[in-house]
């Protein structure tokens, strides 16, 4: 008997066959998850992590009642590569996915990686999937192909069609398609409606499944390039078109914690807020900022990789919580399978179990270090403890270059750092004073670390292959 029939049986057993257990026996629901990831949100765009120029209250509030994360990361600064972390709790590259997808790419992460829909959709979830995938546009590689029971959205980032009001493109792919589950419904030049249907369809998810156990994932294409804000927030903001789509992104945020609220599963729904990546700084007044961070998207310093991270679940997560232990996306998997009572996926993971830290009941960071790959599989630093160690790698940065304006990109420049540099990022956010030659010790541990991981995962800066590297999925 396959598994999907004995998960059918199961969810009709509970669900569907109008049962009724004694009172000593009534169980409580299993708790519901929100997952809401905005692409491209720097470190500093949010109220509660020091914004300028306009206002998040319902995301501050969120903050009031449970928890900011202050040293939160992606695995990869960069659309796809982070998505596939985020949803398999795995380092990309473990997975074979790298950089940004694009249109009509020949990979896509493999059906057989157990996502985050996937696990809990074995424990008889609804999952949703409402907004950008970016994981592969083949069929096979679609959301309902990889544990999501419903999916409307983009494929891939709005910037990769055609031309757009701003600027033409810098790709030529067509029109952008838009998704309701395995088909597009249709094509959109005008992206401006895109927040508030991707809010529309999550509320109505919530509603529709308010009964049973639901996880909810809500990917916006916002803030990414090419920005659109609808009619209600043009103009809000005191940071120009940016500010106002920021704003609209807090309301979507508002609108689907009432919905929770209205339906009494506030209480028993872990909401997660986060990004994927840093501020894409050429884009100048259309990028986001990384606060008192370095660098931005494309870059594995802090600005690139450290993200805003607000949790929510009362009763669980203690209000108003400042949590400083280092976390990263490939921990939410393990961190909702252990909040859930889901089997963790069979293949090897990256993450660890977060659950003791958004409680409260334990500081002891669930790692020991964290990777940070790039440009395919550079690992190009590593976080121990309260130390970054840099290894020589060529990254870009605007510099002096003056930034984009407009919707118009400015030039990066190409950097290089040629021997390794050591950071303490306890005493020094912004990664201003190199103190490699201080610390010897600390290199030569991290360095054990490394060595580890480039024997499991590769390391193309010198020119190591990985012995655990699993396969993306190959279009047919």
């Amino acid at each position: 008997m396959s598994k999907n029939i004995l998960y059918t049986i199961a969810i009709l057993a509970l669900y569907g066959c109008g049962a009724h257990f004694p009172k000593s026996l009534d169980r409580k629901q299993p708790p519901n998850i929100v997952l809401i990831f905005t692409d491209d949100q720097g470190y500093g765009d949010v109220g509660c992590y020091g914004a300028q120029g306009y206002e998040t209250p319902h995301l501050d509030q969120m903050a009031r009642e449970g928890a900011r994360l202050t040293q939160f990361y992606t695995a990869q600064p960069v659309c796809s590569a982070a998505r596939a972390a985020l949803l398999t709790g795995c380092y990309s590259n473990r997975v074979g996915i790298h950089q940004a997808l694009m249109p009509n790419a020949p990979i896509g992460l493999h059906p057989d990686e157990t996502t985050i829909a996937d696990m809990l959709k074995a424990q008889g979830y609804a999952t949703a999937i409402m907004g950008k995938w970016h994981l592969g546009d083949a069929p096979q590689f679609m959301p309902t192909k990889q544990g999501f029971d419903a999916y409307f959205g983009i494929p891939y980032s709005g910037d990769m069609w055609a031309k757009h009001p701003q600027q033409g493109s810098i790709f030529q792919f067509g029109p952008l398609p838009l998704y309701e589950n395995e088909r597009p419904i249709d094509t959109l030049e005008d992206q401006s409606q895109l927040t508030t249907l991707i809010t529309e369809r999550s509320v109505a998810f919530i509603e529709k499944n308010c009964k049973k156990p639901f996880f909810l994932y809500v990917p916006h294409p916002q803030p990414h390039v090419p920005l659109y804000v609808s009619d209600k927030f043009r103009g809000k903001s005191k940071q120009g078109l940016y500010g106002d789509v920021i704003m609209e992104l807090d309301w979507s945020v508002g609108q689907i914690l009432e919905t929770l609220k209205k339906h009494q599963l506030d209480q028993n729904t872990l909401v997660i807020f986060t990004s994927d990546n840093g501020p894409w700084l050429a884009y100048g007044n259309h990028s986001g900022s990384s606060g008192p961070l370095r660098e931005g998207k494309g870059t594995v310093w802090e600005g690139g990789v450290r993200e805003p991270c607000i949790v929510r679940m009362p009763g669980t997560i203690p209000a108003g919580s400042i949590i400083h232990t280092p976390l990263m996306t490939i921990d939410w998997l393990p961190t909702i399978a252990a909040l859930t009572g889901a089997t963790l996926p069979v293949q090897k993971i990256d993450g660890k179990n977060a659950l003791p830290i958004l409680k409260g009941t334990s500081q002891v960071p669930p790692h020991t270090a964290f990777c940070f790959y790039y440009n395919h599989n550079e690992l190009q630093a590593v976080r121990y403890l309260d130390w970054k160690l840099y290894f020589p790698h060529t990254y870009r940065s605007m510099g002096t270059n003056p930034p984009g304006q407009n919707g118009l990109p400015g030039n990066y420049l190409s950097k290089t750092i040629k021997t390794p540099e050591l950071y303490n990022l306890n005493k020094d956010i912004g990664e201003t004073q190199n103190v490699a030659a201080q610390y010897p010790e600390i290199i030569a541990q991290i360095m054990v670390y490394a060595d580890s991981m480039r024997t499991q995962l590769g390391d193309q800066l010198l020119k190591i292959d990985g012995k655990e590297n699993r396969q993306p999925g190959r279009r047919q």
